[in-house]
Parts: structure tokens; C-alpha cells; sequence
């Protein structure tokens, strides 16, 4: 009498561990890029929350608020002179609109994208 085969061979759990451990080790390498995301969202809601009501708002004041808030929460990249602070009508528009690029193995990397916009009412 002839026994089947139960559970999954040594091939199957190759099939099985490779793309999990290549997801795994991609979140892994991703989640410093998203903690910069966060700091970086966190500081343009502060920032237009801080200048709301505000008459003289210009963009030397909000990129030296943000500096400030860059410089406490130790963001790098992207810089303050590249976020965007532009007038719409009564209201300011801080935006930043950026790349990031994570290096995972070999020639493979992955290039995120983030735009993030706050309005200073």
C-alpha cells in the first residue's frame, strides 16, 4: 500500500520564503523613507497651523518656521529651500512634492514619491 506525500517539499518552501523575504527586506529598507514622510507631513501641518490668521505670513517666515522643525526633527532630505510656498488667492500653500530612491541589492532599487500639501488659511 502506497503512502501519499503529506505537507510541502524543501521546492515549495523556496516558492513559498523567497517572495515573502523579498517583501520583508523590501518594508524593511522602505520604512526609514516613510518615518521621513511622516516627520516631513508633521512639520508643513504645524508650520500652517503656527502662521494661521496670520497678516504677514511670506515665505521667509514659513521656510525659517520649517527650518526650525527641520532642524528639531532631524530631516535631511529634502531641503527647505525646496518646498514649495506659493499664494492662492488668500491663502498660502506649503508643498512638497519629492523623490526618494532606496537602494534594495544589486542594480534594483525603488523610487517613491511623495506629495504632501499643507494651506495656511
Amino acid at each position: 500500500m502506497r503512502h501519499k506525500q503529506r505537507g510541502v517539499t524543501f521546492i515549495g518552501w523556496l516558492f513559498l520564503l523567497i517572495p515573502i523575504g523579498l517583501l520583508l527586506y523590501s518594508a524593511i529598507r522602505l520604512t526609514p523613507v516613510y518615518l521621513n514622510y511622516m516627520a516631513i507631513s508633521k512639520a508643513l501641518t504645524q508650520v500652517a497651523a503656527e502662521h494661521k490668521g496670520e497678516q504677514q505670513v511670506n515665505p521667509a517666515t514659513v521656510r525659517s518656521s520649517l527650518q526650525s522643525r527641520w532642524d528639531v526633527e532631524g530631516i535631511n532630505y529634502p531641503e527647505v529651500k525646496t518646498i514649495g510656498v506659493t499664494r492662492e488667492g488668500d491663502k498660502w500653500q506649503l508643498e512638497a512634492n519629492y523623490e526618494d530612491e532606496v537602494h534594495l541589492f544589486a542594480n534594483i532599487s525603488l523610487l517613491v514619491h511623495f506629495d504632501k500639501k499643507a494651506v495656511v488659511e
